[in-house]
């Protein structure tokens, strides 16, 4: 929908809330249209998809061993440690002057094998589902053999004829470019101004071919789909609307599950799961929630949050436009220090089924990324990059609101989850620069 089509002050005037949003302001919005899970309509994903998901990780599981011998400890499976972190409790506590209550973990994709960030999830997952179809069609491999066979030059001759392209503001390119690479294939990362450079140096290191583009996430994606998709081999991983890349997202939900039993969490009616998730285009924190409320059902509450100058699927959710409308279509920028959250125009897959699952969106200033990520630093010698430190706001956000209030929720049982969405590949350099960022505006 172009600028012009757009009535501004109608739904300025219909959702009051647009005011504050279009001002930056940081902002708290229920979703109105969250469905019980009996209610919710059938879905264009089944719970067997996303089993099968599970599937195939398990069936390339012997070529990440080879391939990435840093995954030969968790036998070839791509996956995250949960950790404690009620020991920044007391500093947010006084930050935000409110105390948040129930028990602080962090879920750590931020150190996933690979990418070091979540879209090692979704972005490995669809190039593997894309390598498998090609290697079965050409009768190379069947689902019973031993994938090991992935890592070998057979294959990576083979996968050399094709291409790979997607549009990307850093990290889910980071995943593409490496695991195609990896397996053989010629990729292309298409990339946004707002695109961190250590992302594209290390990109091209592993042997990618990096397009870069003066305009944002759009721009990139839209140049990107085009020209891989006049290669007749060319195949585009596209975030805006991929089923695949959902489904490889699905998944973290399983593997959480099993984490939570392990550490002896009880989710139930009367001690809740609040996840709090990044979004960008909304395909990651789509998958994981829909992943989540498949194992939890009601007993979990989702949370995505935005930036206040790239608040795209929170704009698209309330409008109910979603991916028709754009941040710019409200006069935001889309510039933002959280270069995987700098998304002017929402998915149109994810956003569509996120609108019946997920509790609410907030928003926040760039500045508090640069705390926040401090203090976790400070208090747990965990570091991860300002995208992924906008989830740790998630438990004084819902707490100055009345959510748990309306839904009889007693504070005192909630397990409280921030997602950390990366960090493990930021240089040294920018850790330093980000620490002391966020230290000066905790100083000052």
């Amino acid at each position: 929908m172009e600028n012009n089509q757009i009535d501004v002050s109608y739904f300025k005037s219909k959702y009051p809330l647009l005011n504050k949003i279009t001002e930056r302001e940081s902002v708290f919005w229920q979703n109105p249209h969250l469905e019980q899970m009996n209610d919710v309509p059938e879905l264009p994903i089944s719970v067997e998809d996303m089993k099968e998901a599970e599937a195939l990780w398990h069936r390339f599981a012997p070529f990440f061993e080879k391939a990435f011998p840093e995954t030969k400890e968790t036998d070839g499976i791509i996956e995250s440690p949960i950790r404690e972190i009620n020991s920044i409790n007391g500093k947010l506590n006084d930050m935000y002057s409110k105390t948040v209550e129930g028990n602080y973990y962090l879920k750590c994709d931020n150190e996933l094998p690979i990418a070091g960030s979540i879209k090692a999830r979704g972005g490995v997952y669809e190039v593997l589902y894309y390598a498998e179809e090609l290697a079965i069609n050409a009768q190379m491999i069947n689902k019973d053999d031993n994938y090991e066979a992935f890592y070998s030059e057979k294959f990576r001759k083979f996968f050399s004829q094709y291409s790979i392209g997607v549009g990307s503001t850093g990290n889910l390119g980071l995943s593409i470019g490496i695991i195609s690479a990896k397996l053989g294939f010629h990729v292309t990362v298409y990339m946004s101004s707002d695109a961190k450079q250590w992302k594209k140096d290390l990109l091209r290191k592993k042997g990618v071919l990096v397009k870069e583009f003066a305009g944002d996430f759009s721009v990139a994606i839209k140049s990107g789909r085009q020209e891989t998709l006049n290669h007749p081999d060319g195949y585009f991983v596209d975030d805006e609307d991929s089923m695949h890349l959902f489904l490889g997202y699905s998944v973290a939900a399983l593997r959480l599950e099993n984490q939570l039993k392990e550490k002896d969490i009880v989710i139930d009616k009367d001690h809740p799961l609040f996840v709090y998730l990044p979004c960008g285009v909304g395909g990651s924190p789509g998958g994981i929630t829909y992943g989540l409320k498949q194992v939890f059902g009601d007993h979990v509450h989702c949370f995505f949050v935005e930036p206040t100058h790239s608040p795209s699927v929170l704009i698209g959710l309330l409008t109910g436009l979603n991916e028709k409308v754009s941040v710019q279509d409200f006069g935001l920028d889309n510039h933002t220090e959280a270069d995987g959250l700098a998304v002017g125009r929402p998915s149109k897959f994810a956003t569509s089924i996120s609108d019946y699952l997920i509790s609410g969106v907030y928003t926040l200033q760039d500045d508090e990324l640069f705390k926040l990520l401090t203090v976790l630093f400070e208090e747990t010698d965990i570091f991860i990059e300002p995208s992924a430190a906008s989830s740790l706001k998630g438990p004084w956000q819902v707490a100055q609101s009345n959510y748990m209030k309306q839904h009889q929720i007693n504070p005192e049982n909630v397990t409280h989850l921030a997602w950390a969405t990366g960090g493990a590949l930021v240089p040294e350099r920018d850790r330093k620069h980000f620490y002391e960022k966020g230290k000066a505006l905790l100083d000052g």
